[in-house]
């Protein structure tokens, strides 16, 4: 009686047992099937690239090397976009990036390169604010102001730099280069030649200092190898050997 029972129970509950066993497969097998669509790069390949911004010291050509450089470049599903902005970052003219990603196969790429202002120490250069990178100083398209000093200094000398190309505009002159010593004094060379002995202390006064000697001495200028305001008052002015009288 009991064995008659467990049959047509059985009977009874195996149709539904076989649809839930079916609908489980079947789940598994579109888990399994998304899963292998989103990971082939085959089938779902970022294929596309679309770069934005203004390029003036790295190619697009670089861009693209610098990604394809990576590892692996994934599916549009599953490449991390943050792993992309790394690897552009990487880049020595790349200031900041932003990689977003467009159905179905494209990356977009919003590039903003440094600004270079100064070359600093000879090696580096720096940005308009101070901060260094390292990019090759042979990609300049054009001079820029040397500036030099210790390490940790560059926005305190591009700070310099700064002010004294407005305290000069009204003299016709600019800054060649400016330098801090590990001692703490200024050095200043203009772009006619003259170099400025600063020293350490009361830089703000003796630039005032030679901003009134050099008013006098218009019709020198291009006789003037240096001038050194390292004193209380006044200021030594060296002659070009050539300009020095017997």
């Amino acid at each position: 009686m009991k064995t008659s029972f467990d049959k047509e129970k059985l009977r009874k509950h195996l149709p539904g047992g076989l649809f839930l066993s079916l609908v489980v497969i079947i789940s598994l097998w579109l888990v399994i099937s998304t899963v292998s669509w989103m990971t082939d790069e085959d089938r779902l390949p970022l294929s596309h690239m679309i770069i934005k911004g203004q390029l003036k010291h790295i190619t697009a050509d670089d861009i693209r090397e610098a990604i394809d450089s990576m590892d692996s470049i994934g599916t549009f599903m599953t490449q991390d976009v943050n792993k992309l902005q790394d690897a552009l970052l990487s880049l020595p003219w790349i200031s900041q990036v932003s990689v977003r990603k467009q159905w179905p196969e494209t990356i977009k790429v919003f590039v903003v390169e440094h600004q270079p202002e100064a070359t600093w120490n000879n090696s580096v250069i720096v940005n308009p604010e101070g901060v260094v990178f390292h990019a090759p100083m042979s990609d300049l398209l054009e001079p820029k102001p040397a500036l030099f000093g210790p390490e940790t200094s560059s926005k305190e000398v591009l700070a310099f730099w700064h002010q004294l190309q407005k305290q000069f505009a009204p003299l016709n002159i600019t800054v060649r280069s400016v330098a801090l010593t590990d001692r703490l004094s200024w050095q200043v060379v203009l772009d006619n030649g003259i170099r400025l002995e600063l020293g350490r202390d009361a830089r703000e006064e003796r630039v005032n200092r030679f901003v009134a000697l050099y008013k006098q001495l218009t019709n020198k200028k291009n006789s003037i190898d240096y001038i050194d305001l390292r004193y209380d008052t006044g200021a030594a002015v060296g002659w070009k050997p050539d300009d020095v009288e017997d």
